[in-house]
């Protein structure tokens, strides 16, 4: 007999899913504790298919925290194969940034959702480590990053982005921060055509 988890969802199935992830992102963002009626209204679904796909709050609030941090990861390798690997590695930190923003409004429910002691913990963030590390190998090959950074030193080093305010202009301060790490990560890089 078939697992039900490894039946692939039905394309309208997944359509309303995905909706119901973006409303919510949007409201939940906006107001921590917004009821899951109004989600589901907002999204245009059926209770019986809001609560199919999201059982309860926690559920809805960590899968939205896994579907950012998959499509900021997903993005790591799209950009290398467009630009040179330096300029991958920018662009991706901006989206990051957006990314960070974006959590910056959610925190509250994600607080909310995980501050329960037997209660769901908050996913690491496995995906945004593994696609900077591709970036950083990237770069590390082309010369343009000094060598020896992980994915871990790079989050550590822009955690300033998780600090920034939503009410203040983030976009040009965080452009500022990124640029400053960008010119640390490539500070001691041996150069084009030099890595070894």
């Amino acid at each position: 007999m078939r697992d039900k988890r490894d039946t692939p969802m039905r394309s309208d199935a997944q359509r309303n899913r995905e909706r119901i992830l973006d409303v919510a992102l949007a409201e939940l963002t906006r107001c921590p504790d917004a009821p899951l009626s109004a989600i589901a209204r907002k999204a245009c679904v059926g209770q019986g298919t809001f609560y199919r796909n999201f059982p309860n709050r926690e559920s809805l609030v960590l899968e939205i925290y896994r579907h950012e941090m998959g499509q900021v990861a997903d993005t790591a390798p799209r950009l290398l194969a467009r630009l040179p690997p330096d300029e991958a590695l920018r662009a991706w930190m901006d989206r990051l940034a957006e990314f960070a923003m974006a959590k910056a409004g959610l925190a509250d429910a994600i607080r909310l959702a995980t501050s329960a002691p037997d209660g769901p913990q908050k996913p690491p963030p496995t995906p945004v480590t593994e696609a900077a590390e591709l970036l950083l190998r990237a770069c590390e090959e082309a010369g343009t990053v000094r060598p020896g950074l992980s994915g871990d030193d790079f989050l550590l080093a822009i955690a300033g982005l998780w600090q920034l305010s939503l009410a203040e202009d983030w976009r040009s301060r965080a452009a500022r921060l990124l640029d400053l790490v960008m010119d640390g990560l490539r500070a001691g890089a041996p150069g084009p055509g030099r890595a070894s």
